[in-house]
């Protein structure tokens, strides 16, 4: 009679490998939901403007809504994922914009397309607290850095997914376009940029899925009472050593924490900003701040503007422009690779050398001829008309008038490629027209306005500038304040813009893009960690409206120049924090980087 084979007990080891795979797919998931956040609207846009009806200033809002969205829900994302936990604030996050999807793609006006760009928001700025914090508590130490990474990787592969979905229903429209059919195109663009949103649906249903699978964070589940619990949590991507360690370790810390409460009057609880808890939270906010400050989300939403006026032709500054995306996300995925064998400290002071380096030599680029620009603002300002509109028609021959009133400065640039933009203003409202070349003949005159130039309501005016009143701007004259020409720059200094612009994205995903989701979520300690991330990322958000609020009226005045070396000034900033205060977090636990700190706050 034949033995029967007892089976083999399984692999322990395989299992905790199958489940940080999971850990990363998650989290990767969320990364590609940011990203889709923020870059569907772009391909979207063009279509959405043609058949929606709406006007600039509600288009204007509907883009913007996803800021607005996010910056209210990372502002109480950290209260939440303390009260709900990290794997229901995932779960919640993932229904947010599985929900948004139709309200967008089945909508037929303002509202509800407003409401459902403001819950894709709401979902990205939970996505953008709670992911970080979940690998940060989830991860051990030596794979921590890659599930970040991973994040962020598919955050850039979100940018490139909208691209690539935008691009194959341009060619559907262009295809329809060539038939001469107005209704026909009509319903073509109708039904791209509505699918263009229903195609982003199945990474948010397979993240809500993911997040069900998952297992909740072992911290928190420990902060709770829920030792045993947070036991079984970490043996699923630990083995038991590793998990006794960290189990200790919290023990320690929570122990220790207890005594200094009890010892303290009435046993109150250390507040968000005592001595051991400052110096990590402030490096986290510098950090955040100054991975904005650095212009990342205006040089990539402007990148392929600033070929153009850098020197290239449009077809060029398109391929410029793929080239870019392709640069971040490949430069993304060797960061991956990088920061769990060079650390966190190393990359992102080798990112930001190279940031400011790059930055300062785009803008001498630029300044080589934006110091040579004339401002046209009076010529311009007798054009406009009795209804306080303008409209510029600006080639070669309107170029030559133009700077022929303007003196022998004006004179010295006629014959030449030259650029204009047009910065003016009703009220207290000031807008920035897109930069025209004198040498495109399918430009289209640039209009002027009042209702390009002023917000659509009352909640929109009050985000773009809370001391205005736009019942006075309604009927307020158009004030042209500068209508800068420029002479355009030689195609070789096109590419050389390119290039060093292709180095800043390098740096930047190689050191800011992947390390400032680690340190935001390692430098915190776990008392102040889920709130703490809240309010840098608050600042973040801030620091990014406050920089796409000043780029256009800035460049239109002061030129690109301007804004690249000031972005290099701040990024200096970036680099000092970097070099000399952060501390290298390889290779360390949670605990051990919080008693880093608590050891430091007693030196000083």
């Amino acid at each position: 009679m034949p033995t029967q084979e007892i089976p083999a007990p399984s692999d322990p080891g395989r299992s905790r490998v199958a489940y940080n795979r999971m850990l990363l797919l998650v989290a990767g998931l969320g990364g590609l939901l940011y990203g889709i956040d923020v870059g569907i609207i772009a391909g979207a846009f063009p279509y959405l403007k043609a058949t929606s009806g709406l006007g600039a200033g509600q288009l204007s809002f509907v883009v913007a809504a996803v800021l607005f969205g996010s910056a209210v829900s990372t502002l109480v994302a950290g209260l939440l994922a303390d009260w709900m936990g990290r794997r229901k604030m995932m779960t919640l996050a993932g229904l947010l914009f599985v929900a948004s999807i139709p309200v967008i793609a089945l909508s037929r006006g303002y509202e509800p397309l407003l409401i459902g760009r403001i819950l894709q928001g709401v979902s990205g700025g939970l996505v953008g607290v709670v992911i970080p914090l979940y690998l940060a508590e989830c991860l051990g130490s030596k794979s921590r850095g890659k599930g970040t990474g991973v994040f962020q990787w598919m955050l850039v592969l979100g940018f490139v997914i909208a691209a690539i979905v935008a691009l194959y229903f341009s060619y559907r429209v262009d295809t329809v376009a060539k038939l001469g059919d107005a209704a026909r195109l009509f319903a073509v663009k109708d039904s791209a940029w509505r699918s263009i949103f229903w195609v982003s649906l199945p990474p948010g249903i397979l993240f809500v899925i993911g997040s069900f699978i998952v297992a909740e964070s072992p911290r928190w589940l420990f902060l709770r009472g829920r030792k045993d619990e947070a036991r079984s949590a970490l043996l699923r991507s630990r083995d038991e050593g590793q998990a006794d360690l960290e189990l200790r370790e919290m023990e320690a810390n929570a122990a220790a924490e207890k005594s200094k409460a009890s010892a303290g009057a009435g046993g109150a609880r250390e507040p968000l900003l005592s001595r051991k808890y400052v110096i990590p939270f402030i490096l986290a906010c510098v950090i955040l701040a100054c991975n904005q400050a650095t212009g990342i989300n205006s040089i990539i939403g402007y990148n392929a503007d600033i070929f153009i006026q850098g020197g290239l032709s449009d077809v060029q500054a398109h391929y410029g422009n793929l080239l870019f995306t392709l640069v971040n996300f490949f430069a993304t995925m060797v960061a991956v690779l990088l920061v769990d064998r060079k650390g966190r400290k190393f990359l992102l002071t080798i990112g930001t050398a190279g940031i400011i380096v790059s930055l300062v030599v785009v803008g001498l680029l630029f300044r080589r001829t934006e110091r040579l620009r004339v401002d046209t603002r009076d010529a311009i300002q007798a054009s406009v008309g009795q209804g306080q509109d303008a409209r510029i028609l600006f080639d070669a021959a309107s170029a030559d008038r133009l700077l022929a009133a303007s003196g022998d400065a004006g004179k010295a640039l006629m014959g030449r490629r030259l650029t204009l933009s047009v910065i003016y203003s009703y009220g207290g409202f000031r807008s920035s027209t897109a930069i025209v070349r004198s040498d495109d003949p399918g430009a289209a005159p640039l209009e002027i306005n009042r209702e390009g130039g002023l917000p659509s309501d009352r909640v929109s005016a009050f985000l773009t500038n809370p001391l205005a009143s736009l019942d006075e701007a309604r009927t307020a004259p158009l004030r042209i304040e500068n209508a800068l020409i420029t002479p355009v720059p030689s195609t070789r200094n096109g590419w050389l813009t390119a290039f060093f612009t292709f180095c800043f994205m390098a740096f930047f995903a190689i050191g800011p893009g992947v390390v400032v989701w680690l340190a935001l979520s390692e430098l915190m300690p776990t008392r102040i960690r889920s709130n703490g991330m809240s309010i840098a990322l608050t600042l973040n958000q801030a620091v990014s409206t406050t920089i796409a609020a000043i780029f256009l009226p800035t460049v239109g005045k002061y030129g690109y120049s301007t804004m690249f070396f000031l972005f290099a000034g701040f990024t200096v900033i970036y680099f000092i924090t970097a070099a000399f205060f952060l501390p290298e977090t390889k290779g360390k636990t949670l605990e051990e980087i919080e008693q880093h700190f608590e050891r430091a706050s007693r030196r000083s």
